[in-house]
C-alpha cells in the first residue's frame, strides 16, 4: 500500500494537474435575422447616380477589400496608402509582437533555470580561528566555478494557467490589430465619402448662387425700366449675399476633411493625397453581402477581443487557485572551488548539492481567498462586457440595414422634391421676366430649390456612407486579409 502511494504521488508530481475552470467559448446567439421584420428583396431606386436599388445577399462572405465594391481606383489607392503608412496599424502590430514575446517568456518557466557563476576573492583568515586551508596559510585566494539549477515544478498548473492568461491576452491583441485595420479602412472610406458629399454641396450652393445672380440681373434691368422698386432689388441682393455666406463653412469642412484623409494616409498636411473624390466617382454597391447572424460573433473583431478577455479572466481564476496550493522547487548545484585557479579542474575540488523546497501557505489572513474571489468577479465582469459587445454588434448591423432602407426612400423623395422645386423656380423665373410675379414668390421658390438640391446631395452621400457602415458592422472581411495584417513575427502561436 505504501509503495502504491509513493507511485501515485510520483505520477502526480511529474504529470501535474491544472486547477481552475477550463474555458469554453460562449455560444452564438440563436437568432435567424438582424431585424424584427424581414428585409425586403431590394431597396427603392431613384433616377439619379447612386439611386440604384440595393439587394441584400444572405449568407455571402465579405471580401477582404470591401472598399473595392465602390469601384473607385482613387479610393483603392488611398486605402492602400493608409494601410501601408498609418502609424496606428504599426503600433498595433508592435503591441501584438510584445504580447507574443511575453507568452514565450512565460513558457520558458516550464523548464529548469540554469545559471553559471565564476567568482574570485582574496582573503586573510584570523589567526584566532582554525585555518581554512590545509596548508594552514592565513592569506589565500579563493576561486569558484559553479552551475546553479532551479526548477519550480508546476504541479497544480499555476504556470500553465498564467501562460493561458498571456496567450489569451496575445490573441486579444491580435484581434485588436484586426479591429484597428477595420477602423482605419472604414475611416478612410468615410472621409472620402464625406469629401464627395461636401464637394456636392459646394457645387449645389454655386448652382443656387448662379440662379439668384441671374434673377438679380433681370430685376436690375426691370428697375432701370421702372417696373419694380429698388427695395425688391435690395432684397434680392441680400438673398445673394446670404447664399454666398453658405460657401465658406462648406469649404472649411472640405479642407478639414482633406486634412483628415491626409493624416489617415500617414502623410503630413503639406503632402496631401492627389486623389479627389466626388459623388460621381463613387459607385453605390448594389449587391450587399449579408453574413448569417451566427457568423457575426466570429467576424466582429471587437467580439473576438471581448471573448479573449473573457478567456484570460477565466484562466486568471486558475492562477489564483493555484497560489493556494503548495509550491515545490527543486535545486541542484555543481561546481569546483580551490585556492589556485589551476586546481579548479582537480577532482578533489568538486562539490555538489541537491535540494528541494516545499512552500505551503499557512496563514495569509484570507488574502488568497479574497484574490480568488476577485478573479471570479473579474470573470463575471468580462462575461457581462462580452454580452454587451455582442448586443452592440447586432445593433450596429440592424441600424445599418434600417438606414439603408430609409436612405433609399429618402433619396427617392429628395429627387422628386428637387424636380418639383426646379420646375417651380423655372416658372417663377419666367414669370419674373414677364413681370407677373412678386419678389416674395421668387424668394420662396429659390429657398425651396436650394433646400431640395442640398437634400438630394446629402441623401446620395448617406446611401454611400451607410453602405460602408454595413460592411464595417459585419466585420469588414479581415479574416480574408489576415496574412497581410498580422506581421510574420507574431503569426505563430507558441
Amino acid at each position: 500500500m505504501r509503495k502504491r502511494t509513493v507511485w501515485i504521488a510520483t505520477a502526480v508530481l511529474l504529470s501535474g494537474c491544472t486547477v481552475g475552470p477550463d474555458f469554453h467559448p460562449p455560444a452564438p446567439p440563436m437568432v435567424t435575422g438582424y431585424t424584427a421584420m424581414a428585409l425586403p428583396a431590394q431597396t427603392e431606386s431613384a433616377p439619379v447616380p447612386g439611386g440604384e436599388a440595393q439587394r441584400f445577399v444572405q449568407g455571402t462572405d465579405i471580401p477582404a477589400g470591401w472598399w473595392t465594391m465602390f469601384h473607385s481606383e482613387a479610393l483603392n489607392a488611398v486605402v492602400r496608402d493608409a494601410v501601408r503608412a498609418n502609424p496606428t496599424l504599426s503600433a498595433a502590430q508592435a503591441s501584438l509582437r510584445n504580447a507574443m514575446e511575453n507568452v514565450r517568456a512565460q513558457i520558458a518557466l516550464y523548464y529548469p533555470q540554469v545559471t553559471a557563476n565564476l567568482s574570485t576573492s582574496g582573503n586573510r583568515q584570523s589567526a584566532q580561528l582554525a585555518p581554512v586551508l590545509n596548508s594552514n596559510a592565513l592569506l589565500y585566494g579563493l576561486y569558484q566555478a559553479q552551475l546553479n539549477t532551479s526548477w519550480t515544478v508546476d504541479v497544480f498548473g499555476g504556470n500553465r494557467r498564467q501562460v493561458e492568461v498571456l496567450q489569451a491576452q496575445a490573441d486579444a491583441q491580435r484581434y485588436q490589430l484586426d479591429a484597428t485595420w477595420l477602423a482605419l479602412t472604414a475611416n478612410v472610406v468615410a472621409a472620402a465619402i464625406q469629401e464627395a458629399a461636401l464637394r456636392g454641396q459646394i457645387e449645389a450652393a454655386n448652382q443656387v448662387i448662379q440662379s439668384i445672380s441671374d434673377a438679380l440681373a433681370i430685376m436690375r434691368r426691370q428697375m432701370e425700366l421702372g417696373q419694380i422698386a429698388g427695395a425688391e432689388v435690395a432684397a434680392q441682393e441680400a438673398a445673394l449675399a446670404l447664399a454666398k455666406q453658405s460657401l465658406p463653412p462648406l469649404e472649411k469642412q472640405l479642407a478639414q476633411e482633406r486634412d483628415l484623409l491626409t493624416a489617415l494616409s500617414g502623410r503630413l498636411p503639406d503632402n496631401e493625397p492627389g486623389e479627389r473624390f466626388d459623388l460621381a466617382s463613387l459607385q453605390l454597391p448594389q449587391d450587399l453581402p449579408l453574413s448569417l447572424p451566427s457568423k457575426l460573433v466570429e467576424q466582429r473583431p471587437d467580439i473576438k477581443v471581448a471573448e479573449e478577455n473573457l478567456h484570460a479572466a477565466n484562466a486568471a481564476i486558475g492562477v489564483a487557485e493555484a497560489n493556494m496550493f503548495p509550491q515545490i522547487t527543486l535545486t541542484a548545484d555543481l561546481g569546483t572551488v580551490a585556492s589556485r585557479i589551476g586546481d579548479l579542474v582537480q577532482p578533489e575540488s568538486a562539490f555538489w548539492s541537491l535540494g528541494g523546497n516545499l512552500l505551503e501557505p499557512v496563514f495569509e489572513a484570507g488574502r488568497l481567498q479574497h484574490l480568488t474571489r476577485a478573479a471570479q468577479a473579474a470573470y463575471e465582469q468580462s462575461a457581462a462586457s462580452y454580452r454587451n459587445t455582442v448586443l452592440t454588434a447586432f445593433q450596429n448591423v440592424a441600424d445599418a440595414l434600417h438606414a439603408l432602407e430609409s436612405d433609399a426612400e429618402l433619396l427617392n423623395a429628395a429627387v422628386a422634391t428637387e424636380a418639383a422645386a426646379s420646375r417651380s423656380l423655372a416658372i417663377a423665373r419666367r414669370q419674373l421676366e414677364l413681370g407677373q410675379i412678386q419678389y416674395l414668390g421668387l424668394l420662396t421658390a429659390q429657398q425651396a430649390y436650394q433646400q431640395a438640391l442640398i437634400g438630394r446631395v446629402q441623401a446620395q452621400a448617406s446611401r454611400l456612407a451607410d453602405s460602408a457602415a454595413l460592411f464595417q458592422a459585419l466585420g469588414g472581411g479581415w479574416w480574408n486579409e489576415q496574412d497581410s495584417i498580422v506581421p510574420a513575427t507574431a503569426s505563430a502561436t507558441p
